[in-house]
């Protein structure tokens, strides 16, 4: 959670940024655009999505983009988590390890399929969840 006195937003606010992170995600179409970039966008919408059903039942929650402690931090708090959707956890290497050059390989056109896969999937268990429309 942001720090003291700082207003972290409302759950809706955190699930429009997911809802626009997933569909930035979802521009495979556009030239120059590197999966890798996409991809990072899926992992930013599912810690979002994350991060708001957390901020809905009013439990606070670590700055990280490492969605298994996120889902850990829900799993925790009582909150119901989908079991297939634990695979979201694989996300998280996009927000560090694949948003720079260096040694990692490039994303593929199926990773990067899967990856918008589980994000829509666990976005639509948060809008779900909250009770926004997806």
């Amino acid at each position: 959670m942001p720090p003291s006195g700082v207003d972290p937003g409302s759950p809706a606010d955190w699930l429009r940024h997911a809802r626009s992170d997933l569909a930035l995600a979802s521009h495979s179409d556009t030239p120059g655009v590197m999966l890798e970039t996409l991809c990072f966008h899926a992992q930013q919408a599912v810690e979002k999505a994350l991060k708001a059903v957390l901020l809905h039942h009013s439990v606070p929650f670590p700055y990280t983009h490492d969605i298994a402690r996120l889902i850990t931090t829900c799993q925790d708090a009582g909150i119901a988590w989908p079991d297939e959707l634990d695979e979201a956890a694989e996300l998280t290497e996009y927000a560090v390890v694949t948003r720079y050059p260096g040694p990692s390989s490039e994303v593929t056109e199926e990773e990067y399929r899967e990856a918008i896969d589980i994000a829509g999937k666990v976005f639509a268990w948060a809008a779900a969840l909250i009770g926004e429309g997806s």
